[in-house]
């Protein structure tokens, strides 16, 4: 490892994809997950980790909660952190790091903001990239768990956009837009057969009520509907958006 080397834009992407998924409390040295970038990236974990506590200090949502970071991001470190926060591309750019190291090149970046590339091809490597970015975000942010049942079996598991994919562009990768939901209750959120109130309960619509058979709709909703949905660990969940889809529910369920 090289001592005092400086940090590179595709590391500090790196670290940012770790950092949007590990709550501050597992910003340390021993954690697993640290170690094993701090060996891709052939750093310490511990300058790692002091790198996560950097970002920490640009993250206002930590700064809500009353958690500060340390004081010495790098200008670096501030503009791939707004990068990464006001523009999708860059968190593409981040997802594909991931998964291929930071030798690899980079997508191109587009001129604007819109979910376009030069070739198809292109475009449907983004959305790839952009889906598989979100998911990871969204589990980790519910520690794996099915945010309703408690499931916790990855494969029965799902990234719920709260407000759709076409429906709000700039936030198809912002984890205060995303639930962790088993199958079952994803489709069903999805198409607006269930919500969740101001109180984070779960809400079963009429159209379930009127034409689910009874047995199944006990089983798969009616146990559900009042339980409050499972704290996240790392990122709030947006108020307006799940506003926004309750607006949505009372439409679809209007008689």
């Amino acid at each position: 490892m090289t001592a005092g080397r400086r940090w590179t834009r595709a590391e500090v992407l790196l670290t940012l994809h770790l950092y949007e998924r590990l709550p501050f409390g597992q910003q340390h040295s021993r954690n697993g997950e640290i170690i094993a970038l701090a060996a891709r990236l052939e750093r310490t974990p511990s300058s790692v980790a002091m790198k996560l506590n950097n970002l920490t200090a640009l993250d206002p949502e930590e700064h809500a909660r009353g958690i500060r970071g340390l004081v010495g991001a790098s200008e670096l470190d501030r503009s791939t952190w707004e990068e990464f926060q006001t523009h999708p591309e860059v968190v593409e750019e981040a997802e594909q790091l991931w998964l291929c190291g930071p030798s690899e090149p980079a997508l191109p970046s587009p001129p604007t903001a819109e979910w376009t590339g030069p070739t198809e091809a292109d475009a449907v490597k983004r959305v790839r990239l952009a889906q598989s970015y979100f998911r990871r975000v969204v589990l980790a942010n519910f520690g794996g768990r099915c945010a309703l049942t408690g499931i916790a079996v990855g494969e029965m598991l799902t990234a719920s956009h709260i407000v759709g994919w076409a429906e709000a562009p700039r936030h198809r990768v912002d984890p205060g837009n995303g639930l962790c939901l088993n199958r079952l209750h994803d489709a069903a959120f999805d198409k607006k057969l269930i919500t969740f109130d101001e109180n984070l309960r779960m809400v079963v619509g009429r159209k379930l009520l009127e034409t689910m058979p009874k047995e199944p709709l006990t089983l798969g909703f009616l146990e559900y509907e009042g339980a409050r949905m499972r704290a996240p660990e790392r990122h709030h969940i947006s108020g307006a958006f799940l506003e926004q889809h309750r607006a949505d529910f009372v439409l679809n369920n209007a008689a």
